[in-house]
């Protein structure tokens, strides 16, 4: 076993106070660096202390929003947070703009090995070892997507595969012809593969594929699209959470209970969606993220919109804390029907119980002062009577389902866009 994961195995057993006492060291260093060259957190945080004497003193400081990190400059400065000029920056990323303006992100050579180092923690769960051939089915464009695994792939030795410009067909071919062993995707694209390949007489349970790393939506902590996923592949489903704002922060527990915050390179807070105050342990909450270890583009109690249920396990091999069921959806997301809460993870979770719902959309509208949901569905069986029934019966809600016909919706290959949130819109054109 390398030195490295011996390293990291041993940051994942950390005790509470010895987890804290590293946090803070870290946290530290990183105040010390970038408040004497990053503009936007110098204004932001005038009062800062030279040091923090607690993790206690960070709930002190002013979160920060995405709209903030946005640069307001005539000048060619597409980002509010850098700590050196850009000429020390040498990735350039940006948001996938599915929730409005995308946001450019960069990174220091330094920077960008911090998201290497940090992705072997996934990739330790994921099991992958020198010799396996990695294919990594996204586009390869300014998106982060998984630009940062397949340079962790490298380190780790793999065979990275890159896909961008191939079609899913193409893609099937390649991973059969290479005889890829670990996959790279969102959960979307997944089964979006095996789809295609069920239409083209290919059998992707058939192939050496033993691990799926997913990532960029909730399905991969979804007990029914997970177990879809496996179902179909005959492959293990690894599930992952980061964001270009933040870096790689979520690993998967091999209990598949939902996600682990590697807590080694950032600070996790929770804050109750019930009273906006420092959460409970299970409640409902949104979740807050200090990264650690990324100067050049630091972000400082960063609000990232995500909806989670903390755990605490100091009883558990791996001490970091777990958001059971991974990430519940996006707090912007929320639908509130007849006085119940929805998100639509939950709507996804029944809909990929059916194995006959190829693909789906969920549209919420406004009805008077009440949202209301619909749910398209491409049905096999073209019955989506039924969908409605199981809808009501374990959410309690009457929701209309509509089928529609057979690749009649869009496919995605990153995030998906299955929920369109016409509310707003709506509203605007009732004011005007």
């Amino acid at each position: 076993m390398s030195t490295d994961r011996l390293a990291r195995q041993r940051l994942l057993s950390l005790d509470s106070q010895a987890l804290a006492e590293h946090q803070l060291l870290r946290l530290n260093q990183l105040l010390g660096e970038i408040m004497s060259c990053n503009r936007f957190y110098q204004q932001k945080l005038v009062d800062l202390r030279p040091s923090l004497g607690s993790l206690e003193e960070l709930s002190q400081l002013p979160f920060t929003f995405k709209d903030e990190l946005v640069a307001n400059d005539q000048h060619w400065s597409p980002v509010a947070n850098l700590s050196f000029p850009l000429e020390r920056y040498v990735r350039y990323h940006q948001t996938s703009g599915t929730r409005g303006r995308p946001l450019v992100v960069l990174d220091t050579p330094e920077d960008w090995q911090w998201w290497v180092d940090t992705w072997q923690y996934i990739l330790d769960t994921a099991e992958v070892r020198p010799g396996d051939r990695c294919v990594m089915a996204f586009s390869f464009g300014p998106f982060i997507g998984f630009w940062s695994a397949f340079d962790a792939v490298r380190a780790r030795g793999a065979l990275a595969v890159p896909t961008g410009g191939l079609n899913t067909l193409a893609r099937l071919e390649l991973i059969r012809s290479v005889k890829a062993t670990v996959l790279f995707c969102t959960p979307s694209y997944a089964l979006h593969l095996a789809e295609v390949a069920r239409e083209n007489h290919i059998d992707v349970a058939g192939l050496p594929v033993r691990t799926i790393v997913v990532a960029g939506e909730p399905g991969g902590s979804v007990p029914a699209i997970r177990n879809q996923i496996e179902e179909f592949w005959g492959a293990k489903v690894v599930d992952h959470a980061g964001a270009s704002e933040v870096g790689p922060w979520g690993m998967s527990d091999p209990a598949q209970r939902g996600l682990y915050v590697i807590e080694s390179e950032f600070i996790a807070e929770f804050l109750s969606v019930q009273s906006g105050e420092p959460a409970d342990e299970g409640e409902l909450s949104e979740l807050v993220l200090t990264s650690l270890g990324r100067s050049g583009s630091p972000v400082i109690r960063y609000r990232t919109g995500d909806l989670v249920r903390p755990t605490w396990n100091d009883d558990q091999p791996t001490r970091f804390v777990l958001l059971t069921g991974g990430v519940l959806g996006r707090t912007d997301d929320m639908l509130v029907i007849r006085g119940v809460n929805v998100f639509p993870s939950s709507i996804e979770q029944i809909l990929r119980s059916f194995p006959e719902i190829v693909e789906y959309r969920m549209t919420a509208l406004k009805q008077g002062a009440m949202d209301r949901l619909l749910i398209e569905v491409e049905d096999r069986l073209g019955d989506p009577s039924r969908v409605e029934r199981e809808l009501r019966l374990r959410l309690g809600l009457r929701v209309e389902a509509r089928g529609v016909p057979l690749g009649s919706l869009p496919r995605f290959e990153g995030k998906g866009r299955r929920f369109i949130d016409r509310r707003k819109a709506l509203e605007q054109e009732l004011e005007s």
